[in-house]
């Protein structure tokens, strides 16, 4: 028999270092375990612009496919991390006329914000790819521990950076965004 599936927390957007890969981090509330599910820049920015209140002047894509849903009839009633394969997170957008609909992980949560509905992750995936909070934090005290050959700390290089993407993310107004470019109308 499957366990339930559990709702988690998106708790934001976060960089990985050295690569600058953006990533999504949802916690389990009740255990802690983090599910971090690695994303596109463009996902990363819906999410992390919605996360801080920010609303464009026009419909960004999450926003277009959520009304689109309710001018069909419908609402969205919660996404669900289903699997992962090969470190590629499944997910599907679960409407409240009982149809599921295949979705990438990060269009699914960004609807799921946008919509204002539960991320349910399946316990199966929180199993593969959870990782405990505590190992998440010794593995961190490691890396700042290490010193690279020029002597400079890796946690030093992720701070800078990280400085860099929340420099990046505060000076993004929605106006960046109403520029007349393609598709817009």
């Amino acid at each position: 028999m499957a366990l339930p599936d559990v709702e988690m927390t998106v708790l934001g957007v976060r960089v990985e270092l050295p690569g600058n890969q953006p990533l999504v981090l949802l916690q389990d509330p009740g255990t802690g375990t983090l599910v971090p599910i690695w994303v596109g820049a463009p996902e990363a920015s819906a999410i992390a612009l919605w996360q801080q209140g920010i609303t464009p002047p026009r419909p960004m894509t999450h926003d277009l496919l959520v009304d689109v849903i309710a001018a069909a009839g419908t609402a969205l009633e919660s996404v669900r991390i289903s699997s992962v394969r090969d470190a590629v997170f499944h997910a599907e957008l679960v409407l409240d006329n009982g149809a599921r609909v295949d979705a990438r992980a990060s269009d699914a949560i960004a609807c799921a914000l946008r919509a204002g509905v539960p991320v349910l992750c399946a316990a199966e995936v929180l199993q593969d790819a959870g990782v405990d909070p505590e190992q998440a934090l010794e593995d961190e005290d490691e890396e700042t521990t290490d010193e690279s050959a020029t002597g400079v700390s890796r946690s030093a290089d992720r701070d800078a950076e990280l400085s860099k993407f929340r420099e990046f993310l505060d000076s993004v107004d929605p106006e960046d965004f109403a520029d007349g470019g393609p598709g817009q109308s």
